[in-house]
């Protein structure tokens, strides 16, 4: 098994082994540019706009675990009309932008690959970076860099955020910050090493941070690269590669176990681990309203995923890679206790799924509940709907040129689209 570093905040490193309030300001648009040049927008006024898909869940006692949550939000009945809508620039000027987070105020926070973090507010990028790390990141892999960010739930109080970043000898690292009381500013030296992952191979790092609506920290881990799982990490239990990891971060330094983690009482397998059968969970969000949690999971290729795990699910859910790809065979014989995606798509309609963010911003009703998610490579952006217990609507949305590699949400609940090349564009209605 490979070993897990934890690193506190004095730096001392012990090796794991298998043991193992108020209101917000509003955020402001400020000038946007709305983008139509490079974009279709797919709905009633296209052509033979495409229909709906309903994603069948498999009539057997999946069908409880994959059913939309009831009675937790609002939702539609069907997906809106994309064609009134847009993406409208709000910045840009980024140096390979990867993510896009808030921390409860009128800030955005955009992520970029080589190791810097900047502030917007209004449109305006802001001076010095929030954070520069780049000296100790390794971005050279195209799969490597400062790949996620996370803001404490308790940001306001105690000035912690963190990051998941390969350094430079590309194994992963999950770090928290601590800003400053009297400057406001990062202080660098506030570093605090949570967890490394050695990983055996330059892609699939993973990436995606989040807090759940539990106040635990959720971790994105891909199957630590090659092609085709050839260390077969996705279904094994003996290391945090190809998971969903959840740790108590207010609990211990640097973390303790949730006590209902599904592994928590075993000393067979780490008990870090949410779930597992994932190749790489590049992008994740809980639904803001229910707390349901999607996972976008980049596939192999043939067939890219979108996973679901309702708010009230206990975890230990296997998703099924390497056996599976999407709903069909990879290898070897897929069990019975394996999870379908509530969604899927072929590479002909694109290669990389970015996992989205589901809307709800008060300023788009017609929205209310729809998961967004898209393609890197297609720039392609889906909606994805709850149907009825046993299936799902999916539909594609708008048909952009866009390098898709992130989606995320602004205080308010505004709803942002990142572009690889540089911008940062935020769902409106079309001028």
């Amino acid at each position: 098994m490979s070993a897990v570093l934890w690193i506190g905040i004095a730096g001392l490193a012990l090796l794991l082994t298998a043991c193992g309030g108020g209101s917000s300001p509003a955020v402001q648009t400020a000038a946007v540019e709305t983008v139509s040049a490079a974009m279709t927008a797919i709905g009633a006024a296209a052509t033979e706009p495409p229909p709906a898909q309903p994603t069948p869940v498999p009539d057997n006692e999946q069908a409880s675990s994959l059913a939309p949550s009831v009675g937790a939000a609002p939702r539609l009945a069907t997906l809106p009309n994309a064609a009134v809508y847009a993406w409208s620039k709000v910045v840009d000027g980024f140096d390979r932008p990867l993510d896009l987070q808030h921390a409860g105020d009128d800030r955005l926070f955009v992520v970029e690959q080589a190791g810097r973090i900047w502030a917007v507010v209004d449109g305006q990028r802001l001076d010095p970076p929030f954070l520069d790390i780049r000296s100790q990141v390794g971005s050279e892999g195209n799969e490597q860099g400062l790949l996620g960010l996370a803001f404490h739930p308790r940001f306001v109080e105690n000035g912690r955020f963190y990051v998941n970043y390969t350094d430079r000898s590309g194994d992963t690292v999950v770090a928290r910050f601590s800003v400053s009381p009297e400057t406001g500013q990062v202080d660098p030296a506030s570093e605090a090493w949570l967890l490394t992952v050695d990983q055996p191979y330059a892609n699939h790092n993973g990436g995606a941070l989040a807090f759940g609506p539990d106040g635990y920290l959720y971790i994105g881990t891909g199957d630590g690269g090659s092609g085709g799982d050839p260390l077969g990490n996705g279904q094994s239990l003996s290391t945090l590669l190809g998971k969903i990891l959840r740790l108590d971060v207010d609990g211990a330094e640097p973390y303790a176990i949730p006590t209902d983690n599904p592994f928590a009482g075993s000393a067979e397998v780490y008990r870090e681990i949410w779930a597992y059968g994932l190749r790489n969970p590049w992008r994740f969000a809980f639904d803001p309203a229910s707390g349901d949690l999607f996972i976008g999971d980049v596939g192999q290729g043939d067939w890219e995923e979108v996973n679901y795990q309702p708010s009230a699910a206990a975890g230990g859910e296997n998703y099924g890679w390497n056996v599976r790809e999407g709903l069909h065979l990879f290898s070897g014989e897929a069990a019975p206790d394996m999870v379908d995606p509530v969604a899927e798509y072929g590479h002909d309609q694109g290669c990389s799924v970015t996992g989205g963010v589901v809307v709800r911003d008060p300023g788009l009703p017609e929205w209310n509940g729809v998961y967004l998610y898209g393609d890197y490579c297609s720039g392609r952006v889906w909606g994805l709907l709850p149907g009825d217990v046993s299936t799902w609507q999916t539909q594609l949305l708008f048909d952009t040129d866009f390098n898709v590699t992130a989606f995320g949400q602004d205080a308010t609940g505004g709803v942002y689209l990142v572009d690889q090349r540089g911008g940062v564009y935020r769902l409106t209605p079309a001028s």
